[in-house]
């Protein structure tokens, strides 16, 4: 009976390719958006993961995420090295700072200052130059992205020429050399990232009485970090996160306070709907024209179990087939995409999620059919 169900799914061409492409745009639809959605939302805290090193992360109260900067006292840091637990502390500077290209041309800088003695805090990876060379006069890292894109500058045939080693940019009328280029992860705000020490940082930062941004710590080995946190809050009344609680911060902010859910909720529940309607739609009049053919497996004797399953069978093919396609389709364009802007991550999760609303949608549309097969007479195949 499950080959005779499947040879009746796809005797009709034309439904079975029109219920086969609504599954197909709904699957694409939610998961491209869910994928686009998702690798949106951890560009926010790309930096705490670049950031391997550091188990807890030092911060003014208010901070409420990775660049909301809020400024502390430099004795901090000097408090937070005396509490109990903490291996080392070191400072980190990040702030926006105006670059001045070769053309003339402005462009907003997401800066980092690293501790001048170990350098914590520094590019995951380098492509081009050490990590030590910051400690060069006027030196600076930029990242690959922005030194190909942002950072370049025109040439006299129009072309873009990426920024290289050896040339010169200017950080709030302070002279840049670039020693490094380094590749990073996305960010949120996708700004060129400049890495330098952290003295050199505040002098290119506009001149304010506080500019340490956060102390990076880490935690004796067997300390518990949870505890650490605590101490640290009632020693320096300062906030501290552990890595993971930091991500976890920035990432509530964004779903709080941001219209980021809403609009791909929206697109997402634009395709469930879409697709529930095209293939519970189509599914059903494809039950209407095959009545004859379960009239007359009901007259040989076939009861209502087995056309249940029949039924269920069918709605299962299309549905794998739908998902299957528009999985695939989804992942093409995130590869091809890779590189680009787009922020796309498909993790396990949600391909699980994905498969989950499908067959929500396939089961939808299996009822429309069940309930009609199920009060069918099995006269009606001898009717003309």
């Amino acid at each position: 009976m499950n080959i005779v169900a499947l040879k009746m799914l796809v005797g009709d061409r034309a439904k079975y390719i029109g219920i086969v492409m609504g599954l197909t745009f709904a699957s694409l639809l939610i998961t491209q958006q869910a994928g686009i959605f998702w690798g949106l939302m951890c560009r926010t805290y790309g930096f705490v993961t670049d950031l391997g090193l550091p188990d807890i992360w030092v911060m003014d109260p208010k901070v409420q995420f990775i660049d909301d900067a809020k400024p502390m006292q430099d004795t901090e840091l000097y408090r937070v090295r005396g509490t109990e637990g903490v291996e080392w502390a070191v400072p980190l500077y990040k702030g926006l700072i105006k670059a001045r290209l070769e053309g003339g041309n402005f462009q907003t800088c997401n800066v980092l200052g690293l501790d001048d003695a170990t350098l914590v805090g520094g590019p995951p990876e380098m492509v081009r130059g050490k990590l030590d060379d910051l400690r060069k006069a006027d030196a600076v890292i930029v990242d690959e992205v922005g030194a190909m894109g942002k950072l370049a500058h025109v040439g006299r045939d129009g072309a873009k020429i990426p920024i290289t080693l050896g040339d010169t940019i200017e950080l709030n009328d302070h002279r840049a050399i670039v020693v490094g280029i380094c590749r990073v992860g996305r960010t949120f705000q996708s700004q060129p990232v400049v890495f330098t020490t952290y003295s050199r940082a505040t002098t290119f930062a506009p001149k304010e009485r506080k500019l340490l941004t956060f102390v990076l710590v880490k935690a004796k080995a067997g300390a518990d970090q949870k505890v650490l946190c605590d101490r640290i809050r009632r020693t320096t009344s300062m906030a501290a996160y552990t890595k993971e609680d930091f991500k976890q911060l920035t990432f509530d902010y964004f779903i709080k306070y941001t219209g980021i859910p809403v609009n791909f909720g929206i697109s997402i529940a634009l395709g469930f709907i879409v697709g529930t309607a095209i293939a519970g739609q189509t599914f059903y009049n494809f039950a209407l024209d095959n009545l004859r053919h379960f009239g007359a497996l009901k007259a040989m004797g076939a009861g209502n179990w087995m056309l249940l399953r029949m039924i269920v069978l069918q709605a299962m093919t299309v549905g794998f087939v739908g998902y299957g396609l528009g999985v695939g389709i989804a992942s093409f364009i995130g590869m091809l995409s890779a590189k680009s802007e787009l922020s796309f991550k498909l993790p396990w999760w949600l391909l699980f999620a994905g498969a989950g609303a499908i067959a929500v949608i396939c089961v939808f549309s299996s009822i429309l059919s069940i309930r009609k097969v199920i009060r069918l007479e099995p006269a009606i195949v001898f009717k003309s």
